[in-house]
C-alpha cells in the first residue's frame, strides 16, 4: 500500500485531460488523499460544477493509483470549499504560460462571479506585452476566454481567475 505522500507524487503524473501540461494535483482538484488500511480516497474538488473533465480526470486518478497497486480506490467530490484559481501554484501557473495559456490573475473575493465588458488586460504568454484583445469569453473550455496579441499577432488562451 502506498503512503499518502506516495499516492500524492503519483497523481503529479496524472494530467488535466484539458490542459496536460499541468496535473491534477497542480490544478488544484486533488485536495486530500487518505489512507485506510487497503482503501484510499481521493478527495477532490472539481473547477467547477459542471466541469466536463471532472468524471475523466476521476477515472485516470483511479487508474493511476490502481496501477500502483493501490488494492480499493475510492474517489470522494466535494464542493466546499468551492474552488479557485488561486489553487494553481506558482510553479504550474509558469507551465501554463510556458504551454501559451496566459495564466489566471488573482481571484476577486466576491459572492457571485459576474462577467463584466471591461476587463483588465492580460499579458501574452508569448512575448509579455499587455496590448491584447479579448476574442471571446469562452474559448475551448468554459474556464478559459480566446485572446490576441496585437504586439506579436498571436492567438492565445487565458485561463480565467475564478
Amino acid at each position: 500500500m502506498l503512503t499518502r505522500e506516495e499516492a500524492l507524487a503519483v497523481l503529479q503524473g496524472v494530467p488535466d485531460p484539458e490542459v496536460p501540461v499541468i496535473s491534477v494535483v497542480e490544478l488544484g482538484v486533488v485536495r486530500d488523499v487518505q489512507v485506510d488500511g487497503d482503501c484510499m480516497t481521493v478527495i477532490m474538488t472539481p473547477t467547477y460544477s459542471g466541469c466536463p473533465a471532472m468524471r475523466e480526470m476521476e477515472a485516470d486518478v483511479k487508474a493511476a493509483l490502481l496501477a500502483r497497486g493501490v488494492p480499493q480506490v475510492e474517489v470522494r467530490t466535494v464542493l466546499t470549499p468551492a474552488w479557485t484559481t488561486d489553487w494553481i501554484g506558482p510553479e504550474a501557473r509558469e507551465k501554463l504560460r510556458r504551454y501559451g495559456i496566459a495564466p489566471p490573475g488573482r481571484a476577486e473575493p466576491q459572492g457571485f462571479v459576474t462577467l463584466t465588458r471591461a476587463r483588465p488586460a492580460v499579458a501574452c504568454p508569448f512575448c509579455g506585452s499587455a496590448d491584447t484583445q479579448l476574442q471571446s469569453e469562452f474559448g475551448s473550455t468554459a474556464c478559459k476566454a480566446i485572446h490576441t496579441c496585437r504586439a506579436c499577432g498571436s492567438p492565445f488562451d487565458e485561463f480565467k481567475a475564478l
